[in-house]
C-alpha cells in the first residue's frame, strides 16, 4: 500500500464511522428521552401508519365511552320520570276505584278535579323527560343512536340504537290512552244513529269520507268548532280504524271516542261539547244520514234553539256553584253575534266550571258543567240566548242532569280499564329504557377493553424498549470514544512520512 500525505483514507473512514456512531447515540438518546421508538416517519414508516390507526381508534373509543355515559345519564333521567308517572297512575286508579263504588257518598266532581289535574301533570312530566309531544316535549320519542365506536369499517356496528319512537312509546295522557277519561258522574254518550261498527264490516269504501263537527269549549280556549273528517280507502276501514282516526284528532281536546256494547260510536270526556255528523255518500257510511249528539255526562241548560242577535235590548243570566255566583249581561256590544255572546259568557263563567257551547245544530247556546249548578234568568222576549223564554227569578237547578253511559259509576269503570292498559303500556316503555341502559353499559365495557387492547398494540409498535435503548446508549458512547481515539491515530499516521525525508 502506498503512503500519501494528500489523502488520509484511514481518517476519512474514521470520520464516517464517527458520524454513524454519533447518529446512533443521538437516536438512542431521543428514544430514551421521548419514550418512543418511532419519533419520525423515517424511523419506521410502515409501523407508524399502523400505530396511528390504533391511536385514532383509541381516540374514537374514548369519546364513545363518554357518549355512552351521557346516554346512560339521559336514560336514568327518563327512567326516574317513568317511575314518577307510574306512581301517578297508581293514584289515578285509586281515585277511579273510589268513584266506581255506587256507595260513594262524596262529591265525584272533587275526585275528578284531582284526576284531571294528574292527567295534566302526566303530560307535563312526559314532556320534561322527552316522551311527550312537540319538538321539545317529544325529543326522545325517536330512534336514538349513541355512537360508541369500535366497529371498524362497519359504522353501524359502532352505534347503539334505542328505539323509543312512535305513539306507543309516548307516556303522556294521550300516549297512554287516558285522554278524555273522567271519573265524574255519567259516562260515554252513544251516537244512536251510528251503524254497528263491531261486525267486521268495512266502512267508507271507495275513499269516501264523513265529517264530524264538534262544538267545544274548555278552560283557556274560546268556544270553537272542530271538524274531524274520517276518511276511508279503496277497501274500506274497520270500526277500530274509525275510532283511531277520531281519537287522533280529538285527544288533545279531552274527548275520547270508543265503541259501545252495541258496537256504535260513543264519545266521552270532561270537555263540554255537542256534535253534528253530516250525511255521507258511498258504500257503508259510519252514520246513515245526519245525526247529533250532546255530552250527556254533564249537567246541562239549553237556551233558545236559535240565537237572536241583541241589537236593542239586553238579557241577564246568573250562575251559581256552591257559594260562588256570576252575573252576565249580554247586549249589542258584547253579544251582537253568536260567537261574541259565547266569548262573553265563557270569560265570565268558566271560573265556575260552566261552559257555553253551540248546540248540536250550531244555531243556539247550551251550558254544560261537570258539577251541578243553579241559574237565574232575566230574558228578553225576542232576542238573545234565551229568546222567547220566561224569566227565572229564583235559583233553579240545572234542568238536565247526567244520565247517559250506563249509570253514575260507568265513567270511573271505563277509566279503570284504561288505567290498567296504561300501566301495562308504561311497563313496556320502562322495559325498553332499562334494556337500553344495559346495552350501553355492555358497550362501555367492550369499548374499555378495546381501548386497552388497541393501546397495547400501539405501544408495541411506537414505544421504545427502555432496557434495550439503555444498552444501546452505553454501546454508542463506547463506540464514539473508540472512533475518536482511532481518528487521532489515523490523523497522526502521515507524520511517519517525515522519517523518510530526514534520511
Amino acid at each position: 500500500m502506498s503512503m500519501s500525505i494528500v489523502t488520509n483514507v484511514n481518517s476519512l473512514i474514521a470520520q464516517e464511522n464517527l458520524r454513524v456512531n454519533n447518529e446512533f447515540q443521538s437516536r438512542t438518546i431521543q428514544r430514551l428521552t421521548s419514550g418512543y421508538r418511532i419519533n419520525s416517519s423515517g424511523d419506521d414508516a410502515a409501523g407508524l401508519a399502523v400505530a396511528n390507526k390504533f391511536r385514532s381508534d383509541v381516540a374514537e373509543l374514548q369519546q364513545g365511552i363518554r357518549n355512552a355515559n351521557d346516554g346512560i345519564s339521559t336514560l336514568q333521567i327518563i327512567d326516574g320520570g317513568l317511575n314518577n308517572i307510574s306512581k301517578m297512575l297508581d293514584r289515578l286508579k285509586t281515585l277511579a276505584t273510589q268513584s266506581a263504588s255506587a256507595t260513594f257518598s262524596g262529591n265525584r266532581t272533587t275526585l275528578n278535579n284531582e284526576y284531571q289535574a294528574l292527567l295534566t301533570e302526566i303530560d307535563r312530566q312526559a314532556a320534561n323527560i322527552g316522551l311527550g309531544t312537540g319538538s321539545y316535549g317529544g325529543r326522545y320519542n325517536a330512534n336514538i343512536s349513541v355512537y360508541v365506536g369500535g366497529g371498524g369499517d362497519t359504522q353501524a356496528n359502532s352505534k347503539v340504537s334505542i328505539d323509543l319512537s312512535g305513539s306507543t312509546n309516548r307516556v303522556d295522557a294521550a300516549g297512554l290512552g287516558l285522554s278524555g277519561t273522567s271519573i265524574a258522574a255519567g259516562g260515554a254518550t252513544e251516537l244512536s244513529v251510528s251503524n254497528d261498527l263491531s261486525t267486521g264490516t268495512t266502512f267508507l269504501s271507495g275513499s269516501t269520507s264523513q265529517d264530524f263537527t264538534f262544538r267545544i269549549a274548555r278552560q283557556g280556549m274560546p268556544a270553537t268548532d272542530i271538524t274531524v273528517t274520517v276518511t276511508g280507502d279503496s277497501d274500506g276501514i274497520t270500526g277500530n280504524d274509525v275510532v283511531t282516526q277520531l281519537n287522533n284528532a280529538l285527544s288533545s281536546y279531552g274527548i275520547s271516542a270508543s265503541l259501545s256494547t252495541n258496537g256504535k260510536l260513543q264519545f266521552s270526556g270532561s270537555t263540554a261539547f255537542t256534535m253534528n255528523v253530516a250525511s255521507a255518500t258511498g258504500t257503508n257510511p259510519i252514520v246513515s244520514g245526519a245525526g247529533t249528539l250532546t255530552n250527556t255526562s254533564m249537567y246541562r241548560l239549553s237556551g233558545a234553539a236559535s240565537y237572536v242577535a241583541l241589537s236593542t235590548n239586553s238579557e241577564t243570566v246568573q250562575f251559581k256553584v256552591g257559594s260562588q255566583s256570576v252575573s252576565v249581561t249580554l247586549n249589542s256590544s258584547n253579544g251582537g253575534t253568536l260567537q261574541a255572546a259565547l266569548n262573553t259568557l265563557n270569560n265570565a263563567i268558566n271560573g265556575l266550571g260552566i261552559y257555553a257551547v253551540k248546540n248540536a245544530a250550531g244555531t243556539g247556546v247550551e251550558f254544560q258543567s261537570a258539577a251541578n249548578f243553579q241559574y237565574q234568568l232575566d230574558a228578553d222576549a225576542t232576542q238573545g240566548v234565551f229568546a222567547g223564554q220566561t224569566d227565572v227569578t229564583s235559583w233553579t237547578d240545572a234542568p238536565t242532569t247526567p244520565s247517559a253511559g250506563g249509570g253514575v259509576t260507568s265513567a270511573a269503570e271505563a277509566a279503570i280499564t284504561k288505567i290498567t292498559t296504561a300501566v301495562a303500556n308504561l311497563g313496556l316503555v320502562q322495559g325498553k329504557v332499562g334494556t337500553a341502559q344495559n346495552k350501553l353499559q355492555y358497550s362501555i365495557q367492550l369499548a374499555q377493553s378495546q381501548v386497552a387492547s388497541f393501546s397495547a398494540a400501539e405501544s408495541r409498535i411506537r414505544d421504545a424498549d427502555v432496557a434495550a435503548e439503555a444498552a444501546n446508549l452505553t454501546k454508542a458512547q463506547v463506540m464514539q470514544q473508540a472512533s475518536l481515539a482511532a481518528m487521532a491515530q489515523a490523523n497522526s499516521a502521515p507524520q511517519s512520512v517525515l522519517a523518510l525525508l530526514r534520511g
